[in-house]
């Protein structure tokens, strides 16, 4: 049986990143492909916790795929069946509040 591909969506908790890209990691090193996705916001700001295109470097790295950075390019995800689960590390409260009420205005609510 073939493993699911894994969206592996990253927003704004930038204290875990470190943490996220790690998990990332481990689901590539057993086996799963993985399309990375990151919120604009998590793609394009620096913070004391790293600098976005170091992150989006390693996202890219392991995965062998340039992040998903907008929502033009996450919308197709679901309609042509490109991924089979998304995983979402880590989840904002605010993510998962405009995932509760079907808000999409990020990569990470479009996928």
């Amino acid at each position: 049986m073939e493993k699911p591909v894994l969206g592996y969506a990253m927003c704004g908790s930038f204290c875990t990143f470190d943490r996220a890209i790690q998990q990332m990691q481990v689901l590539k090193d057993i086996g799963y492909e993985i399309v990375p996705i990151m919120s604009e916001t998590a793609a394009n700001t620096d913070t004391r916790f790293g600098r976005a295109n170091d992150f989006m470097w390693k996202a890219e790295d392991i995965t062998g795929r340039a992040p998903i950075c907008s929502i033009t390019g996450a919308e197709p995800l679901g309609p042509k069946h490109m991924i089979d689960m998304l995983v979402v590390s880590p989840c904002t409260g605010n993510t998962l509040a405009k995932l509760a009420n079907g808000i999409t205005d990020t990569p990470v609510t479009a996928s």
